[in-house]
């Protein structure tokens, strides 16, 4: 049995999450961080001396923590040679789009684009800086655009880790009140992870709790 610690509103849980459900692994899923608390007990500390969510435990191995070094541990394990390639070569190249998809994409969109959305008023919205960020976002969406004009997938007709990594981002770039530019392809793409049942369970989850009330 796996034990996942974190909030299903988490954008890093929710990528563990979907991947957990796409290899078909029995599962337990504890609410921590933020306002569930949880993360900053000592008996959570002991497990991941961060306090940061996701933090997983496969039966009696170790806690791990970091998103991206709990799925390649997910892959290494229980991932099929589609998913997860056993050649070293196909592995990276999957492997670097899922860099990729977590250091240049995720990271320039919860930051500068996420956050400000979700925790600024209309009238304390800066709105100048926002236009940047998301264009600048955008500019790394057009990478995958180029791959996704050819491929149903990142990496072609199937599903890996590196679509895990970043397809679960899209839910957020779609739904939060910005301004966007048309990506055809991305938008194609979104729509077929849409259809999906374990991303629509595990990534589509609504985060009104992570919004700040309106005074």
């Amino acid at each position: 049995m796996i034990t996942v610690w974190g909030r299903a509103s988490s954008s890093n849980v929710q990528s563990v999450m979907w991947c957990i459900a796409e290899l078909n692994l029995p599962y337990e899923r504890i609410d921590a961080g933020l306002m569930y608390g949880v993360n900053h007990t000592p008996e959570f500390l002991q497990m991941n001396p961060n306090g940061t969510v996701p933090t997983l435990i496969d039966g009696d191995g170790p806690a791990l923590w970091e998103s991206g070094a709990i799925l390649r541990y997910l892959a290494n394990t229980y991932a099929d040679e589609k998913f997860w390639p056993t050649d070293p070569l196909q592995r990276a190249d999957v492997d670097r789009w899922a860099e990729w998809s977590k250091v240049s994409v995720q990271m320039i969109f919860n930051g500068p684009i996420f956050w400000p959305v979700m925790r600024a008023v209309e009238s304390n919205k800066d709105n100048k800086s926002l236009v940047t960020a998301v264009t600048a976002f955008e500019k790394k969406l057009k990478i995958a655009q180029d791959r996704l004009n050819n491929h149903s997938f990142l990496m072609g007709d199937n599903l890996t880790l590196a679509d895990i990594q970043f397809g679960h981002i899209l839910y957020r770039y779609f739904e939060i009140d910005i301004v966007r530019t048309e990506l055809p392809a991305i938008r194609r793409y979104y729509e077929m992870l849409k259809s999906m049942p374990n991303y629509r369970t595990h990534v589509m989850v609504s985060f009104d709790e992570l919004r700040v009330p309106v005074a």
